[in-house]
């Protein structure tokens, strides 16, 4: 046993010399390149005492790196995320600079521009030099996760032997999407879970040594990150009419993506089921816009809004993540390289004119390398961490595919090299699950998938709300105003650079005179409220005040179909050529709603339910051939509405777990996924709060979870069967 340890102190000192030499040659050649770099007096030094310069000069920068860092992290905890990022590479010159200060040759100098191009050179190289040592050293990387798990178990109490459950969402990943991943190659690690069979099902799952299967499941009518995570963290997503929506009873617009907004909408859930969320015992929350009743949150949105207190650690991810000098070089370094990444892209793109084309400059590089490298290298460190101390379930949310296909379409080179790199993420998880201090079930999932189109401006020369002005005798502005994208990842940059608001003051509470109508957009869905009337106006009233407004709206091509209540019926679908379906009736003569395939009609008259149901409900066109919708937002990959690819996200799920739903059926609303997690989670036999005692409303598609009987918060869940327990 003490010849072993001994191998393996030998083994890590080893790497550690490498490591040390590789920084003394570097700064070697770069004291041969740069002009204002010199580890030698202004009279010449010999070469043997510039050597040592270079390797004294490298060794102290080195353990100013690993003792000062994690302290300069800690005391800007004050500075928004997004800067300290921008901070890394002055922060690492500084050090550097201090290093060649503390150099006794006293001989060695830069000047402080050239600091910071050393400092971040050497950090790279340094970075590369260890990981590569350590992939060639199979047993160095299993010691080091060990270390860690050691680490964090002593730190805690003793961690339970029954599986973990780690819940990865893909925001924004189709379910055909992944399977076409799948099919070209460029998600190997997916494709190795699937076996050959693609996992449709459990039977096609068992072919190919399969791991896993995969699910399809549908969304509500309302196919956006906010609907979607408020139903499966929650249980609840009831009174989510869209992304955005204005409120009559407060006056304000609600925005998903707006951390206050987020706030009362998960308060509002936990109020209505009298559940924490999937998370509330020993969860971790991590990139999410809700917390999921989850102890430990990173990176959340709907607290990120509060004053910073012991119960608000959102933002603490990113200072954990660049604590370590390593990380930091190497996500700046990539982020810079995703800027130019798009950049090329975009030009590219405008040089071919490739259409559907959006515009994508200003802050869009900034933002699309926020998602696709900050977020991502934040969220995957947060997750294997919380594997590494044992926590019981852990939800994280990585948002990158969902930003680039909002603005490179949901199909193309530039999403395919972002749907690579997620399942590399996947794999280093992966490869953590094997080295936690209990086992792991990773499940992976979608909020909801993305439909191609050009947007509705770009194909008829107007917005939806020149359309209403139009059709309310309004006049109509010659220069129409853009909506703005709502992907998630802007609201995660604001949060980070502490402007949590999603849109400016004028948007947070309507403009204009109270008479005029407010038209919100959600993908390709639209909402039309009339703020001056305090309850939700029927088709009788919009009629006698508006006389053309729905006919001019039912009839235009870009509309598929509008939703109003009506004095006589409760509720109708309304579409061109007159079409006017009572919703009682949709089952037998679905009218416009044919187009949009099966379960529209249910989705329609759940969201009429809702109290803050606008008072005109508007869905873009859709064409089944091609899937393409029309967004009323500048996106050519959208999603919000009805039609096409955004409705049909996935669950990828172990085969330790049950099947979701009995029959080869999928899963409708997410509610009912957050019903199935619920009982994965049970089936780990892990602790969770609340239970149902009957599972049998897994498959029953609409049923509410606030009707289901549950235990109550800390009663010891019920046994799974055996073949469910790993």
């Amino acid at each position: 046993m003490r010849g072993v340890r001994w191998r393996r102190a030998f083994s890590q000192a080893g790497r550690s010399i490498a490591v040390w030499g590789v920084s003394s040659l570097t700064m070697l050649v770069l004291a041969g390149i740069l002009p204002d770099f010199r580890l030698q007096s202004a009279d010449g030094d010999s070469s043997t005492t510039i050597a040592v310069t270079a390797a004294v000069g490298a060794g102290v920068f080195g353990v100013l790196s690993a003792l000062v860092w994690p302290l300069l992290v800690r005391l800007l905890l004050l500075v928004p995320a997004l800067v300290l990022g921008l901070l890394v590479f002055f922060l690492n010159g500084s050090l550097l600079l201090l290093a060649l200060r503390l150099n006794p040759s006293g001989q060695s100098e830069a000047a402080p521009e050239t600091a910071v191009i050393v400092a971040a050179v050497m950090s790279a190289v340094a970075s590369a030099t260890g990981g590569a040592l350590a992939v060639r050293d199979d047993d160095a990387y299993r010691r080091r996760l060990y270390r860690l798990a050691d680490r964090r178990r002593r730190r805690g109490p003793a961690c339970p032997d029954t599986p973990g459950t780690v819940f990865l969402q893909l925001d924004g990943v189709g379910h055909d999407v992944l399977r076409a991943a799948v099919r070209k190659g460029l998600m190997p690690t997916v494709a190795r879970w699937l076996g050959s069979g693609q996992g449709q099902g459990s039977a096609r799952a068992a072919d190919g040594g399969a791991t896993h299967r995969l699910t399809p499941w549908r969304t509500d009518w309302s196919s956006q990150t906010g609907a979607s995570q408020l139903g499966i963290l929650h249980g609840s997503n009831h009174d989510v009419p869209a992304f955005r929506w204005y409120e009559k009873d407060s006056g304000e617009v609600m925005v998903c993506n707006r951390p206050t907004s987020a706030a009362e909408l998960q308060r509002r859930a936990v109020e209505r089921t009298g559940d924490g969320g999937l998370l509330s015992a020993d969860g971790a929350s991590r990139g999410n816009l809700f917390s999921g009743g989850a102890d430990e949150q990173a990176l959340v949105l709907s607290i990120a809004a509060r004053r910073r207190s012991r119960e608000n650690r959102s933002r603490d991810g990113y200072f954990a993540y660049f604590s370590d000098p390593a990380n930091a070089v190497r996500t700046a370094l990539s982020f810079v390289a995703e800027v130019v990444r798009e950049i090329a892209q975009s030009t590219r793109a405008r040089l071919r004119k490739e259409r559907p084309r959006v515009g994508r400059g200003g802050l869009y590089p900034l933002v699309r390398a926020f998602a696709t490298v900050v977020e991502r290298d934040v969220v995957v460190a947060a997750v294997t961490g919380d594997m590494l101390a044992g926590r019981t379930a852990v939800y994280a949310d990585l948002v990158a595919y969902d930003e680039v296909a909002h603005h490179s379409g949901p199909l193309g080179r530039d999403t395919e090299q972002v749907l690579g790199r997620l399942d590399r993420a996947l794999a280093l998880i992966e490869s953590v699950a094997e080295h936690a201090p209990r086992p792991y079930r990773i499940v992976v999932l979608s909020d909801h998938g993305q439909s191609p189109g050009e947007t509705f401006h770009a194909r008829y020369g107007l917005t939806l709300g020149d359309l209403v002005r139009a059709g309310c005798g309004l006049p109509v502005p010659r220069r129409a105003e853009r909506t703005h994208s709502g992907a998630e990842a802007r609201a995660a940059v604001r949060a980070a650079l502490r402007r949590p608001v999603e849109e400016g003051g004028a948007h947070h509470r309507p403009a204009g005179r109270g008479s005029e109508p407010v038209v919100l957009a959600s993908g390709n869905l639209g909402l039309i409220s009339f703020p001056d009337v305090p309850h939700r106006m029927s088709k009788e009233e919009i009629d006698a005040r508006h006389p053309a407004l729905l006919t001019t709206l039912a009839n235009h091509p870009g509309i598929g179909f509008l939703l109003v209540r009506s004095e006589q019926h409760g509720g109708v679908v309304l579409g061109a050529y007159g079409a006017e379906i009572p919703l009682d009736r949709l089952d037998d003569d679905p009218g416009p709603l044919a187009e949009f395939g099966p379960g529209a009609a249910d989705a329609v008259r759940r969201t009429h339910s809702f109290p803050h149901t606008a008072d005109i409900m508007v869905n873009s066109f859709h064409d089944p051939a091609d899937g393409e919708v029309l967004a009323f937002e500048e996106q050519i990959g959208s999603h919000g509405g009805l039609g096409g690819a955004q409705a049909r996200p996935f669950l990828l799920s172990p085969l330790a777990l049950s099947v979701p739903v009995e029959d080869g059926a999928e899963p409708v609303g997410a509610e009912h996924v957050h019903r199935v997690l619920r009982r994965w989670l049970r089936e780990s036999n892990g602790p969770e709060v609340p239970l149902e005692t009957d599972t049998a409303t897994d498959t029953e598609p609409g049923t509410n979870a606030e009707t289901e009987p549950v235990t109550e918060p800390g009663t010891e869940p019920e046994t799974a069967p055996e073949e469910h327990v790993a």
